[in-house]
């Protein structure tokens, strides 16, 4: 019998949730997407040296001879985005998602702008548009912003998205596809409601995605609906049918190896079928829905703040690496650097609440699975372990 990541396989398109290029090459799925917390993981391993090394010599070229260290580490921010979805492209058939700086998610020209310059980052490398999903935090700002690129043939991925009022938004902008957080939704029910687990079936994340699904077959909306951020197996296994749903290693891996018959859960015939009420969606409506969800607004500002953070932290150790390279500092300050950007409350150890990136490198770093991250954990983790006293 096939296992289980070979029958999800057959309804739903399996997309891997790393920057870690050998996982990808691992489980070979159609699509990959990062984020700036895998991006930043990622970087501080040895075997991708070459491309942090690679995207900062590109910037400083691009900088001009008598640019400042500041403009080179900003170009090299966006330029290691993209390197890491040149080398993920060599490997999938499919697409890859970059995201755009979740410190604009509230500034839709900027966000415009930050799209189109990656897409031509992309096109100078020869990969069209097709092969490339923008990534853009599911605000009001943001949501308009994908808008304007859709309409330009730039597609985009709208991720933090815990809420119907954005799914809509999101549908009748014609954006090319969203990327409800599962988990996180989870996660906000779980310490809300004083639970400690939920039934796979009455799970909060699954049955937000399943909501979202059935609207979008039901009104014959193209975006199409990706689960992420997924904290068990048996979310995935709820959200079979799903038209993608991206998924950590840790995760394929269980699936890879578990056994028995998967049961598709989501599918577009019986939806259409189903009576749902349509929603008018406007920025009205939308702040409004917004205000009254608890839930999405504090997901959506956590997530925003979050990936800020992993952007900031990266920016540090793409500081210090330049400046290595130029023989200016000893390697190891912006592994300390990273690890007190997420330490809030200074008490040396770092949260799943303090972290508010990726579940999945949260996961590989916590390697004690006690739920927080240590200095010798973090610096193990990121490859920085001789760096740190």
């Amino acid at each position: 019998m096939a296992n289980l990541l070979e029958q999800l396989n057959k309804v739903t398109v399996t997309v891997a949730d790393t920057g870690d290029i050998h996982s990808i090459e691992k489980f070979k799925p159609r699509d990959a997407t990062t984020n700036p917390s895998l991006i930043t993981a990622a970087a501080q391993m040895k075997e991708y040296a070459d491309i942090v090394d690679g995207g900062l010599r590109w910037a400083e070229r691009e900088a001009g001879p008598n640019a400042t260290e500041d403009k080179v580490v900003k170009l090299a921010l966006d330029r290691l985005a993209v390197e890491f979805g040149l080398r993920i492209l060599k490997v999938v058939p499919g697409r890859v998602s970059t995201e755009v700086d979740a410190r604009l998610s509230y500034n839709t020209q900027a966000s415009i702008e930050k799209g189109r310059y990656l897409i031509s980052q992309y096109k100078a490398a020869g990969i069209g548009t097709d092969r490339v999903l923008i990534k853009i935090a599911s605000t009001w700002e943001g949501i308009k912003a994908a808008e304007v690129l859709e309409k330009e043939g730039i597609h985009c991925n709208l991720t933090l998205l815990f809420g119907m009022h954005q799914a809509v938004a999101c549908a009748e902008a014609n954006v090319t596809l969203i990327s409800p957080f599962v988990g996180r939704i989870l996660d906000w029910y779980l310490k809300a409601e004083k639970r400690d687990s939920y039934p796979p079936t009455e799970d909060p994340g699954v049955k937000s995605v399943t909501t979202i699904y059935n609207y979008y077959k039901k009104f014959g909306h193209k975006t199409e609906v990706m689960g992420a951020s997924f904290r068990n197996k048996d979310e995935i296994i709820e959200l079979a049918g799903s038209d993608l749903l991206t998924i950590a290693p840790k995760l394929l891996d269980q699936l890879r190896e578990g056994q028995g018959t998967l049961v598709r859960k989501l599918d577009p015939e019986k939806a259409k079928g189903m009576n749902i009420e349509r929603i008018k969606m406007d920025e009205k409506t939308f702040r409004a829905m917004h205000e009254k969800d608890p839930m999405a607004k504090e997901k959506l500002d956590e997530g925003i703040v979050g990936f800020s953070k992993a952007i900031e932290a990266l920016e540090k150790l793409l500081t210090e690496r330049y400046r290595s390279m130029q023989n200016r500092v000893v390697v190891g300050e912006a592994a300390r650097a990273f690890f007190k950007a997420y330490d809030l409350d200074g008490d040396g150890h770092v949260t799943r609440e303090e972290w508010a990136g990726s579940a999945a490198v949260f996961e590989a770093l916590d390697t004690d699975h006690d739920g927080i991250i240590t200095v010798e954990e973090l610096a193990a983790g990121l490859g920085g372990a001789h760096h740190l006293k």
